[in-house]
């Protein structure tokens, strides 16, 4: 009932391009948002969703963020996995579009769960360096070896906590941060103060679910302040946030 009744005032608030008044945000969303080319990678796409839609298998699963809304239950059927906690077809084509427009060489994912949302960044930047980090053991491994089933070469996945993983790559810099493993408020704000000493001007933080509950809104709101954060997008499934010292700081609330 919370994520019904914002999402009612997010329509309310959104706009589209016609809204926009900077021109790097009228690129993004003219150039990528409401991209309808039909890309032949889409294809690949379907299929790695639809293996997972067809799979039966059962896993012992570990939940160490807020875990699942709708699956609560520890051996969780990899079908269910991918149908109530994997990104959507409509969602995981924007991330391949947006991997794609940004062209970034390091990208950083908390949260591999099946890897739909990893193998989107895969597709749409070949070339990029992926590391993806899952804090599920069995989970981890089944997804290891679908990215291998599909040739997706360009991705390093780790196993573990957030905390402990996260300490590893302080000194690095990423151009592209997907945050979609733990819909908590305070993890979720380490995470950022964590990685945000590994941006530069160009770099771009993606926040999956800022309507996840109100401890989650609290927490794009406190991110939305920060004084290295100078532009955000609110999609209202995903939060984008940019650091880009020559924009005025600025938010905006675009209809996806």
């Amino acid at each position: 009932m919370y994520q019904i009744i914002q999402y009612f005032k997010f329509l309310l608030k959104s706009t589209n391009q016609h809204g926009v008044h900077s021109p790097f945000v009228y690129n993004l969303v003219t150039k990528c948002f409401y991209d309808k080319t039909k890309y032949s990678d889409y294809k690949t796409l379907k299929n790695y969703r639809k293996a997972l839609l067809n799979n039966k298998k059962t896993i012992a699963v570990t939940d160490l963020g807020a875990g699942s809304q709708t699956m609560t239950q520890e051996n969780r059927q990899i079908s269910q996995m991918a149908k109530t906690a994997g990104s959507t077809y409509k969602r995981t084509k924007l991330l391949y579009r947006l991997s794609q427009y940004f062209n970034p060489e390091t990208v950083l994912e908390l949260g591999t769960s099946l890897g739909i949302s990893t193998s989107a960044l895969s597709l749409g930047n070949p070339n990029a360096n992926i590391t993806t980090i899952e804090g599920c053991p069995n989970i981890s491994e089944f997804t290891k070896q679908n990215f291998e089933k599909f040739n997706l070469k360009n991705i390093t996945l780790k196993t573990g906590d957030f905390n402990d993983e996260l300490n590893h790559f302080k000194t690095n810099t990423f151009d592209f941060v997907f945050f979609d493993g733990n819909h908590q408020k305070q993890p979720t704000l380490q995470y950022f103060e964590t990685l945000i000493e590994t941006v530069h001007n160009n770099s771009v933080f993606i926040f999956d679910d800022i309507y996840w509950s109100e401890d989650m809104k609290a927490a794009w709101e406190l991110i939305k302040k920060h004084p290295k954060v100078t532009v955000t997008i609110d999609t209202f499934f995903w939060g984008f946030v940019f650091f880009r010292k020559e924009q005025p700081k600025e938010h905006f609330k675009i209809r996806v």
